[in-house]
Order: C-alpha cells, then sequence, then structure tokens
C-alpha cells in the first residue's frame, strides 16, 4: 500500500505540473480527455500478476521507479548523429527526440501536398477538427491503466493523414530517440495515422536509444484508422537500451473491406510489452498479426494480441515468432473475440518458439472466445530448440557450427519476413534480424542437453 501511495503521488505530482504548463494552449476538449484519463489511471494503478492480461508480466520494478517526465535537455542530435538509424526509400522520416517532434531533423521526401505527415502537437493547431474528430475516440482507457496513462500525458507524437484514394508507396519513418539523463525519465508518445476510403500508405515506427544507459520508461499509443477498401501496412521496430521498459500499444479500427497488415521486431529492451489491438469493424475486413521477437540476456519481451471480429466476413491472421537466448523470458499472449453478428468469420493464430538454452523460457497462450455459429478458427503454439540433425547436416557439408546456427536461425525467423511485403521497409527489417541473430549465432549452445527435450520439441497444442 505504502509504495502505491508513494507511486500515485509521483504520478500526481507530474501530471499536475504538465497540466500546469499546457493549460494555455490545450483546447478544453483534450484537457477533459486528459482528466478522465489519469483519474482512470489513479484508481487502478498498475496491473500486477493478478490480472488475467498481465499475468505472466511483473511491473513491480516499473512501479517502484519514480519516472520523471523527459524534458529536453542540453544534448542536442545533429542529421549525423541519426544516420545509422536511417534507411533507404523512405517518402518521409519524422524525427522525435525525448517525445517531442523536431522539423529541423525531419524530411519529407515525397509526400503529397493534399497528404499530412507532421508532429501532432502542430497538427492540433493546425489540423484541428481532424484530431480532435479521431484522437481518443477507439482507445479503450478502461481497459488499459498505460492507455490511460499514456492519454493522461498527450502531447506530442506523430500525425499522418492520407486523403481518400491516395497512394503513398514508399514508407513514412517515423523514428523516435530516447536520451539519456540523470534520472529515470518517461515519455508518452501518441500517434494518430487517419487513412481514408480507397488509400494505401505504409508506416514504419523506430524507438531507439542515445547515451548513455539510465532507466526509462517508453509507454507509446498508436491509433490507426482505416477506412473502406485501404490497404495499410505498419511495422513497429523495438530497439532500446537494456534499462528500458517500453510498452506500447497499436489500437486499430478497421472500415468495410479495409486491408491492415501489423508487422512487430521486437529486439530490445529490458521489459517489453507489445499490444496489438484490431477491431474488423466492417464487413470483408482483413487483418495479418505479424511478429518476431529476439531476446537475449534477462530480457522480457510480452506480446498481447487482442483480435476483435465484429462484423461478418473477415479474416485475421495472428502468426508470432520468438527466439530466446540466455535467460530471456517471452510471452505470447492471442486472444480472438468473434461477436456474435461476426458470422462467416476466418481467423486463425499461431504462435512458434526457438529456445536455445535451459535457461530461457516461453508462456503461450492462444484462447478463442466464439459467439457466433458459422466461422472458422483454429489456433496453436509450439516450443522447441534447433533441430540436431539440421544442424548436423550443415555441418557434414563443410559448414563451421556458428554459420550453420545463423543460417537455421535465419530460417526461422526468415518466416515472419516472408509475410511482408518487399520494399525499403522489409530490407530493413531484414538487415536488423540478420545483426542481431549473428550476434546470437556466436554464443556457444548449453553443454548439458536438457532432460525435458524430446517432450517439448516442436509440442503442438490445440
Amino acid at each position: 500500500m505504502a509504495v502505491a501511495i508513494e507511486q500515485l503521488e509521483s504520478y500526481l505530482a507530474e501530471f499536475s505540473e504538465f497540466a500546469r504548463q499546457n493549460s494555455q494552449d490545450t483546447p478544453l476538449w483534450l484537457r477533459d480527455l486528459r482528466d478522465r484519463a489519469f483519474a482512470r489511471f489513479c484508481k487502478v494503478g498498475f496491473p500486477t500478476v493478478r490480472d488475467e492480461d498481465w499475468r505472466f508480466t511483473s511491473l513491480s520494478s516499473v512501479a517502484r521507479t519514480q519516472f520523471k517526465l523527459a524534458r529536453r535537455g542540453p544534448l542536442r542530435l545533429k542529421r549525423s548523429d541519426l544516420a545509422s538509424w536511417q534507411f533507404e526509400g523512405c517518402s518521409a522520416q519524422l524525427v522525435f527526440i525525448d517525445g517531442l517532434f523536431e522539423p529541423e531533423l525531419s524530411t519529407c521526401f515525397e509526400i503529397p501536398d493534399t497528404a499530412v505527415a507532421t508532429g501532432l502537437w502542430a497538427a492540433m493547431r493546425n489540423h484541428p477538427d481532424a484530431v480532435a474528430g479521431h484522437l481518443g475516440q477507439h482507445l479503450d482507457i478502461e481497459r488499459d491503466p498505460f492507455c490511460a496513462l499514456n492519454t493522461a500525458f498527450i502531447n506530442d507524437g506523430a500525425f499522418i493523414h492520407v486523403p481518400a484514394g491516395m497512394v503513398i508507396k514508399k514508407p513514412i519513418h517515423l523514428l523516435f530517440v530516447s536520451t539519456s539523463g540523470d534520472a529515470p525519465s518517461m515519455t508518452h508518445l501518441r500517434n494518430l495515422i487517419v487513412v481514408e476510403k480507397e488509400a494505401q500508405v505504409s508506416v514504419v515506427e523506430d524507438y531507439v536509444s542515445f547515451g548513455s544507459e539510465t532507466p526509462a520508461l517508453s509507454n507509446a499509443v498508436t491509433e490507426l484508422i482505416a477506412g473502406e477498401n485501404t490497404s495499410v501496412s505498419h511495422l513497429l521496430i523495438e530497439r532500446e537500451h537494456l534499462q528500458t521498459c517500453n510498452i506500447s500499444t497499436l489500437r486499430i479500427e478497421q472500415a468495410r473491406s479495409a486491408a491492415v497488415a501489423s508487422h512487430s521486431l521486437l529486439l530490445g529492451g529490458a521489459l517489453v510489452r507489445n499490444n496489438v489491438h484490431p477491431v474488423l469493424a466492417g464487413d470483408g475486413g482483413e487483418c495479418l498479426i505479424n511478429g518476431l521477437f529476439i531476446g537475449n540476456g534477462r530480457q522480457h519481451l510480452d506480446n498481447y494480441m487482442l483480435v476483435e471480429h465484429a462484423s461478418p466476413h473477415c479474416a485475421s491472421r495472428q502468426f508470432y515468432n520468438g527466439i530466446l537466448d540466455g535467460h530471456s523470458h517471452g510471452v505470447f499472449h492471442g486472444r480472438i473475440i468473434v461477436h456474435k453478428d461476426a458470422q462467416k468469420t476466418d481467423a486463425k493464430q499461431t504462435n512458434r518458439n526457438l529456445l536455445l538454452t535451459d535457461d530461457a523460457q516461453i508462456d503461450t497462450k492462444p484462447q478463442l472466445e466464439i459467439y457466433a455459429d458459422d466461422v472458422k478458427c483454429t489456433h496453436g503454439a509450439t516450443i522447441g530448440q534447433i533441430e540436431e540433425n539440421a544442424l548436423f547436416y550443415l555441418r557434414s557439408r563443410g559448414i563451421a557450427e556458428v554459420e550453420a546456427r545463423r543460417l537455421l536461425l535465419e530460417a526461422f525467423a526468415g518466416e515472419c519476413l516472408d509475410r511482408m511485403q518487399p520494399g525499403p521497409a522489409r530490407d530493413h527489417a531484414q538487415k536488423l534480424i540478420e545483426r542481431y541473430l549473428a550476434t546470437i549465432a556466436l554464443q556457444p549452445p548449453p553443454i548439458t542437453p536438457n532432460a525435458n527435450t524430446a517432450e517439448r520439441n516442436w509440442k503442438e497444442v490445440e
């Protein structure tokens, strides 16, 4: 109780100061939204392992840490500092430093004049109706305390608006950089992506760290509204330093015949929670949720998928692969809800995991809730290790053990890459995966085999 009161007082002080500094420029509707969200967070606090959705992930270290809102410090990044995180072939790159949009570091290469790609705070001034009509309209702050906390501290993030019928062929790259400070810091980025009917766009969210490793909380929320007959691709890349807790939520609202692909690549962070929540609200919608998480050391990578089929004739696919080394811990909690009116639903969920050491751990929980009677739904999970026969085969062909391990790991990870459309975003993800897997392949396998290997080797759970 003392810890709960202390953490509440800390966040109350931050919220009061934040509200005071932003009182003049904030519209009334946003102030009301912030107040309601903070009241909700104060009521429920941080989730614990007693909450079913968080049963495999303890947030005690986060709750004990007194985070302060990140503020713009004396450290100023230059374009040359960003070079290692950039990739070619983008239509635009928006840069955010410690939660704030940096126009002088951002570039819109090939964004048409009628589209908008800018910071959320700038959009509130220049496009107030477009922001007010969507921001917070679909996110459930009652259900998720981190969404409530993010909404309470809404300030900046990315705003992307693609008008009806427009096709933006090259991806928009959103680069979020956290810099080190003297004390634990937190950011609550809020992104809003609005894609009108018959439009197409691809967006990459990229979270990185700069400077020394000090504790940090990155609590980001993205609201993606896909209009009728749209085609949208979204890629999340998390590669922050190992003192970071990253909580990300992607809330997708899909209209009739909208096709949305969500891809996730989790590589960094000490504690990572990746929430993806699409709602197929219109007939004939399609949603692909595809992800890869690679853990090492004592990383904890938690993936929570909630897919809601609210209309008939919709299809969804979930494919998540995990590679866990060292003492890392992975979680996959996939939940599909088929509502009463969602007849002719076609949904599939698959989670595959490789454990490279005896100390690595995975908790997987596929789950179906079906309230309609004319549906086709399946789910399954597998847990295994690198196949010794495949490794022996490659080595017998003169391939060194490290190279053989790398090839097998890349083949496993390649399943996720194959589900992405060819292009700059996929090429960027592939380079990152190859770099991380090359490091893991160098680490020697455990000397003593696990006695339970035969029992858990690709055991299917249906």
